[in-house]
């Protein structure tokens, strides 16, 4: 007779009191975050190697976990970069053949603290009423009391610049030098997909830390910018807003996504402000207001541009909205050749409807080169 596994109880505690008991899940220990949920039905290690959840505690909305396994293939960066994970059935065993491992050895492997057996549709909705707050999980500890005292030291998102911690500590290059286009990327916490998804479109990259400067990317001569997703709050980042403004002034082609987004909308005097809850997920639909169609977007994002400070700026024009709430999901900078989408079209995990913008951005590109050329002439 196969016996029972051995379970250890594990405790979840929100910000606002809220306590869950499960079951513990990966490395048994202690962890702290702010606390959100995704919707996506599938691509879990996607998720959780995106750089952009850096200091989140996830909620997988979907009942079933682990249930495919993990493969290294789908990392979306080297390792797991979320500090916590809540499910409701989590599954040690996995069905698919080219599977690597079980979703709970790779979590032990990478120190992911996490509980399952958790009502997550009720602890969703809590959250979804309340926004997001700090979390903790302990699975090494049962005194509530303490655990609280653990729960008051996790710093709060709200200006946390985030992006340091995870961006590349060494410039590197990606791709084939002898591709057509150079595209200089500020990593920012880059996801490698979307490094993929412009070697795809024959494009040689080199990938820059975080804290560089226009000055210093620029003697690699690119042909265009890319500001990549990340983590935290994007208002403390001065560097890259500095860095963005640059480009600007020099009138180089420039693409942002999420918080290349919102650090778009600094550099250009629109200010961010955090969300209630955050947009997470592969289901989100956005309309473009320029083509009148609706996508369906994947997205990760807790901060997000301020549409009224929109407003009163010239400098900017609104491309894209969200169909849920109207938040700004894309715009473009008037009179120069930069834009920024706030989703994620590399949609890695997610629906492929907005992977055109890439073809867009090298569509500009071209369209500078040109004009450089026609000028030096």
């Amino acid at each position: 007779m196969k016996k029972a596994p051995i379970t250890t109880d594990a405790y979840l505690m929100l910000q606002d009191g809220e306590v869950y008991k499960g079951v513990a899940i990966g490395k048994i220990g202690t962890t702290g975050g702010e606390i959100c949920f995704n919707t996506g039905m599938t691509g879990y290690q996607e998720i959780y190697t995106d750089p952009s959840y850096y200091g989140q505690i996830i909620v997988n909305t979907t009942s079933h976990i682990g249930n495919y396994g993990t493969v290294s293939s789908e990392q979306e960066s080297n390792k797991p970069k979320i500090s916590g994970l809540v499910v409701n059935s989590f599954s040690a065993d996995y069905s698919r053949n080219v599977a690597h491992q079980s979703l709970n050895q790779y979590l032990e492997h990478h120190n992911v603290v996490g509980i399952s057996e958790i009502d997550t549709r009720k602890l969703v909705r809590h959250i979804r009423n309340k926004g997001a707050m700090n979390a903790i999980i302990s699975s090494d500890i049962s005194d509530l009391k303490e655990i609280e005292k653990r729960l008051k030291q996790v710093p709060d998102m709200d200006g946390l610049e985030l992006a340091s911690a995870v961006s590349t500590t060494k410039n590197y290059f990606i791709g084939d030098a002898e591709s057509r286009w150079r595209v200089a990327v500020l990593d920012l916490g880059v996801k490698k997909s979307i490094l993929n998804n412009f070697i795809n479109r024959n494009c040689y990259l080199q990938v820059f830390q975080a804290h560089t400067t226009f000055e210093e990317m620029e003697l690699w001569q690119p042909h265009g910018y890319f500001i990549s997703n990340g983590p935290g709050d994007p208002a403390p980042m001065d560097y890259a807003i500095q860095t963005v403004r640059n480009i600007l002034d020099h009138h180089r082609p420039v693409f942002g996504i999420c918080l290349g987004h919102q650090i778009l909308g600094l550099a250009c005097g629109v200010s961010t402000y955090k969300m209630h809850h955050g947009h997470r997920g592969l289901n989100h639909p956005v309309i473009n207001l320029h083509t009148g169609r609706c996508e369906v977007t994947s997205q990760n994002h807790g901060f997000g541009v301020s549409s009224e400070a929109l407003k009163h700026t010239d400098q900017l024009e609104i491309t894209h909205l969200n169909l849920n709430d109207d938040t700004i999901e894309g715009m473009k900078v008037k009179g120069k050749p930069a834009f920024s989408v706030q989703y994620h079209p590399e949609a890695s995990p997610g629906p492929h409807d907005s992977r055109y913008l890439f073809d867009q951005f090298l569509s500009i590109v071209e369209e500078e080169y040109s004009k450089q050329k026609l000028l030096n002439t």
